[in-house]
Order: structure tokens, then C-alpha cells, then sequence
């Protein structure tokens, strides 16, 4: 028998489906520019920060991911 992996308030991953999976990141995506139209102070730095710490930040945070996807 496979072990649930369990996330916050007691929800497992068995319950999510692909199609969850998008919503979750189309949601984080959207808050994420709401964040940046209605906080000046965010927008100034998310447009001032130069593209490669955004880049490095998105190779760092998809290594595992990734590797997990890729083992099998």
C-alpha cells in the first residue's frame, strides 16, 4: 500500500488531480500580479531586479521537482 504524503489541514496529494495542480499554479500566478498592480513598493522592485535572479530562483526551486519527474 502506497503512504499518503499529507499536506496542510490534513489534505493528501491522493485527492488532486492534474487538473488541480493547474488551478493551484493559475491562483498563486494571479495573486502573485495582483500583488504587483496593488503594492507600488513590489511593483518598483519586481521591475528593478535584474531577470537573472528571477531566472536562478526558478532553476533552484525546480531542481527537485524535476528530478523527481524525470526518475522513473
Amino acid at each position: 500500500m502506497v503512504k499518503e504524503k499529507r499536506l496542510l489541514f490534513g489534505t493528501t496529494l491522493k485527492y488532486f488531480d492534474i487538473f488541480d495542480v493547474a488551478l493551484l499554479k493559475l491562483t498563486i500566478i494571479s495573486f502573485t500580479l495582483f500583488v504587483v498592480s496593488a503594492w507600488p513598493v513590489f511593483a518598483s522592485w519586481a521591475t528593478t531586479t535584474s531577470w537573472t535572479w528571477f531566472l536562478a530562483a526558478w532553476i533552484l526551486f525546480a531542481i527537485r521537482p524535476l528530478m523527481k519527474a524525470f526518475r522513473r
